[in-house]
């Protein structure tokens, strides 16, 4: 298997075309090695519980940590952004809130087919390759890779920032045995010194720049968290959110000109857009069970989903 700097340079304009034409927004290349600076910042916030529930954050550490120990034979990883930023949102603005990554198809398996297709291209018209795809499914700091490839930088609310698309991208990791040309310079922070999406957040969730508190994000309160009943200290602090959260991507800068995706598995149904509160409130399963179908939502169940919508709804209670 040649890897030759001419060779390496023709393979990796090669894949990154084909990633364009697959219709991702960006991609990026980063040689896989051990992260130590990220392994001690994960360590830290591990050891503050500020992953709350979310114990799979324990586990792997010296793979999420090392792709190299994660996938035998790792030289690269191929990062890839996908934008999901919906053409149109919610028409009922008294109606509960979805974050707008769960408006069309589960991005899993629509991110997950475009990224065997670019596996498979590379391994059938480029040379032979071991690897393995990942998206939002293993030990993998997609992030941290994003940024090393020169896709963005991470800003103060922990979401990687594309200087070009915004945040509103999901990440998809390819681990491979081939060495590329990889990125050199990474994009500097343009955060400054805006503070929007700290301000923003209505649960103090970010505890400071790139440093999130899971235990109090709504995100997580909404989808993560399996408690019967969320803790009142947040009632009234959810802005009507009701699975997942955008306020802090909604208020920042860098999301003013982000356009509307080109995937058209993301395309919201016209029943989910105008669905009013009274009808959330009345849902059964059998029509949360059509309507989210094939939706990210799923993942929190009908239960998940009247336990939100219940916090949502009780009234304020001052006693605790």
């Amino acid at each position: 298997m040649a890897e030759n700097p001419a060779e390496k340079l023709r393979n990796t304009k090669l894949i990154r075309q084909k990633a364009i034409d697959l219709g991702f927004a960006d991609c990026g290349f980063s040689k896989a090695e051990f992260l130590p600076t990220e392994a001690e910042q994960l360590k830290k916030w591990l050891s503050k519980g500020m992953h709350g529930e979310m114990h799979y954050m324990e586990n792997h550490f010296e793979k999420r940590t090392d792709p190299t120990k994660l996938v035998e034979g790792t030289k690269s990883i191929i990062s890839v952004l996908l934008n999901y930023f919906p053409k149109e949102t919610q028409k009922d603005v008294e109606a509960p809130v979805l974050s707008k990554y769960a408006y069309g198809k589960d991005y899993h398996f629509v991110f997950r087919d475009k990224l065997n297709q670019l596996f498979n291209y590379i391994n059938d018209c480029i040379t032979p390759i071991n690897g393995r795809c990942f998206v939002d499914s293993a030990p993998v700091l997609d992030r941290v890779w994003a940024r090393k490839a020169g896709l963005g930088w991470i800003g103060k609310n922990s979401m990687l920032i594309s200087p070009k698309h915004g945040s509103f991208v999901f990440i998809g990791s390819i681990l491979i045995d081939i060495e590329l040309e990889y990125n050199t310079l990474e994009i500097n922070n343009f955060c400054g010194d805006c503070s929007r999406c700290i301000k923003a957040c209505p649960t103090n969730a970010i505890v400071e720049p790139k440093v999130i508190d899971s235990r109090r994000c709504i995100s997580y309160l909404t989808i993560e968290y399996k408690g019967n009943e969320i803790p009142k200290k947040f009632k009234d602090k959810f802005q009507n959110r009701v699975f997942g959260c955008d306020i802090c991507q909604d208020v920042c800068p860098w999301n003013r000109k982000t356009k509307p995706t080109s995937v058209d598995e993301f395309t919201p149904s016209l029943a989910l857009l105008e669905m009013k509160k009274d009808e959330w409130q009345t849902m059964d399963k059998k029509k949360f069970d059509v309507l989210f179908r094939d939706s990210a939502v799923k993942r929190t169940k009908f239960i998940g989903i009247q336990r939100n919508l219940g916090f949502l709804n009780k009234k304020t209670d001052n006693t605790d």
